[in-house]
């Protein structure tokens, strides 16, 4: 059984939110609502209940893009940014959710992250008309933030910058089904600590891009 590094923190979903709380994009990732809760219910219905869920505890929840807001739905840690029109803002919320012993801190730093990369990709916005004109852009973002639960790249412009090159590459791939490395793992080494550096003298980012280096390297 493959073990990740502790510092190493591990999603169980991604969600882009409208302001009523409709998934305008988003991914589930492990067993996490991989299937209904019986055979009567499908996936797809299970993951709308629980979204609603979600909605109903964060909805007039209005958190800055730099002070993300924490919630619990069922046991999980939801943590958010987002929500607001209002001050140049937008009515879209970013959702991190993640297992209940996850650091608070630690997932409202990756929300936050990747909020600002994906205000910096819609111009400054995180309108619902803006997001669903570019969708193939938050597609993106989402695979070069995480792949498969475990977390790539928190950098917000870093992220958007990824982003970008992505998108010029791929242009003619469909994002939804895209496979492989996303683009900021190609750069692994060159993101890592140098030798000799202690991990108190680490950035959270550079932090999570070391243990991320460490797993890619021997964890498989």
């Amino acid at each position: 059984m493959m073990v990740l590094a502790p510092l190493m923190p591990k999603l169980d979903a991604i969600l882009v939110l409208g302001s009523d709380g409709d998934r305008l994009a988003g991914k589930y990732y492990g067993d996490f609502l991989k299937t209904g809760a019986d055979e009567n219910t499908s996936r797809e219905e299970a993951r709308n209940t629980f979204e609603k869920e979600v909605q109903q505890k964060i909805g007039g929840i209005v958190a800055r893009s730099d002070a993300a807001e924490v919630v619990t739905v069922r046991g999980k840690t939801i943590v958010f940014c987002g929500g607001s029109s209002q001050g140049g803002g937008g009515d879209v919320r970013v959702v991190h959710i993640g297992p209940s012993n996850e650091s608070e801190l630690v997932l409202a730093h990756l929300c936050e992250g990747m909020y600002e990369a994906l205000a910096q990709l819609m111009g400054g916005t995180t309108e619902r008309t803006m997001v669903l004109d570019n969708l193939e852009l938050v597609f993106l973002l989402i695979d070069e933030h995480c792949d498969g639960g475990i977390i790539l790249e928190t950098d917000g412009s870093k992220l958007a910058s990824a982003v970008l090159l992505r998108d010029g590459d791929d242009s003619g791939q469909d994002p939804h089904h895209g496979g492989g490395q996303p683009g900021m793992a190609g750069h692994a080494q060159q993101q890592g600590m140098p030798s000799g550096v202690n991990a108190g003298d680490m950035t959270l980012g550079q932090a999570f891009r070391q243990a991320r280096d460490q797993f890619l390297s021997g964890g498989m």
